[in-house]
């Protein structure tokens, strides 16, 4: 089953032996609490992943500010690429060699425009993290120098995920919101994918040139909004519409900026078709394993233990029972509040397509990646990840003119002024 559903696994299997000889590169983040890796732990917001049961899974079983049960999509990608997980910005740790590794600068809360998130109060808003990111390179500058600091950046990875709370945490936040009365919802979107479009160019700006950017998943199917919008367990058909506007046409953005640069700088990931592939069939990743012990209450601390008759049967962890219903929360579909220590917590999160009212839970986000790494073009455009290291790796990194680091930082100012 795993083989059908990722036919170039083996491929990728492959390609990695072979580029595990290759120079480490970097690897940045940018975005919300779909990828944020612990940066809110260090301010003073209400956005916040830094108590139990957050972390159960993760190795030290610990909340690490993650809004996850362990791993985020940016520790799977850096576990796939054999590098070592990059740092919160904030991070008191990311220091000296560190910064060769890279840094997150996402922040949970944001969205591509401002005023997303407010209610968070102080969250690292999208050009802030941009100008974060300019501070790195003076940082990365005085331990390696300017040249090399612009080339590592060039030779980065960057992943960028933005738009899901321009739209739960703005648009569709309240009734009448006041982006609702300034927009028609299409209006909305192409301000939004407008407003995208000039952070990618300053990512550009900034020396980024290999840049994966995710679309929307199926807003309207997360746990959080069936709790508040589905009476039935159906998507909410208004998000699942915004998502079906917005997503399109942030792949045609993404291939008019690669035109104009004339290279394939930024690549779109189809996280609504990554999300919606489990959303739709959840049983079907994996293969359900069954054991029949008769007249015994035993029990598997890794499978679901459901009767049937007068049968004990064992569902294996290898697909998921349900990808409406949260692992951690309450109310109805666990999608109501937070995830907390007094939340109702599933025993196995392997079997749960989503780990809190918003996020993934870590099995889900492994089989995001593994499309990201592997998938076709239906799931990345122009090309998976795979594909992109495999290229990069036999590339001769042609001589750069780097701007000063002063320029960098002044053109960042001034995008808050």
């Amino acid at each position: 089953m795993w083989q059908q559903q990722f036919p170039d696994l083996a491929s990728h299997q492959s390609w990695l032996s072979y580029v595990s000889a290759q120079p480490a590169r970097a690897f940045f983040v940018f975005g919300d609490s779909l990828v944020d890796s612990g940066n809110n732990d260090f301010l003073a917001t209400t956005a916040r992943a830094d108590a139990p049961p957050y972390g159960i899974d993760f190795p030290t079983h610990q909340p690490t500010g993650r809004f996850s049960n362990g791993l985020n999509i940016p520790d799977i990608i850096s576990e796939q690429l054999g590098l070592e997980p990059t740092l919160p910005y904030l991070s008191p740790l990311l220091i000296g060699e560190k910064l060769l590794v890279g840094a997150n600068f996402a922040s949970a809360g944001i969205g591509i425009l401002n005023d997303t998130g407010f209610q968070f109060l102080h969250i690292i808003h999208i050009y802030k993290q941009l100008k974060l990111f300019a501070h790195y390179q003076q940082r990365l500058s005085a331990h390696i120098g300017a040249e090399e600091a612009w080339k590592h950046v060039n030779q980065a990875l960057v992943l960028i995920t933005l738009g899901g709370n321009d739209f739960v945490n703005n648009y569709y936040l309240v009734p009448y919101s006041a982006r609702s009365r300034q927009f028609s919802l299409p209006d909305y979107v192409t301000y939004i994918i407008s407003e995208y479009r000039l952070i990618l160019k300053r990512l550009y700006d900034l020396g980024a040139r290999r840049v994966l950017v995710t679309g929307t998943g199926p807003m309207g199917c997360v746990p959080a909004e069936l709790a508040l919008r589905s009476g039935n367990g159906e998507c909410d058909v208004e998000l699942q519409r915004a998502a079906s506007l917005y997503n399109p046409q942030l792949v045609e953005m993404v291939k008019g900026l690669n035109q104009e640069i004339g290279a394939h700088v930024f690549v779109a990931v189809n996280a609504y078709e990554m999300h919606m592939d489990f959303v739709n069939n959840p049983r079907a990743y994996g293969t359900f394993t069954s054991l029949l012990l008769v007249g015994s209450d035993a029990g598997w601390n890794k499978g679901l233990v459901i009767r049937v008759l007068n049968f004990w049967c064992v569902l294996g962890p290898t697909g998921f029972v349900t990808s409406k219903i949260a692992c951690c929360g309450q109310g109805p579909y666990n999608g109501v509040g937070l995830c907390t220590t007094i939340s109702n917590l599933c025993p196995n999160r392997d079997l749960y397509a989503f780990w809190d009212p918003f996020h993934p839970s870590e099995r889900a986000n492994r089989i995001i990646v593994q499309q990201m790494l592997t998938g076709s073009v239906e799931y990345m455009h122009p090309m998976n990840l795979s594909t992109i290291m495999a290229i990069d790796s036999r590339m001769v990194p042609e001589p750069v003119q780097f701007p000063t680091l002063a320029t960098l930082i002044s053109n960042t100012t001034t995008l808050f002024m």
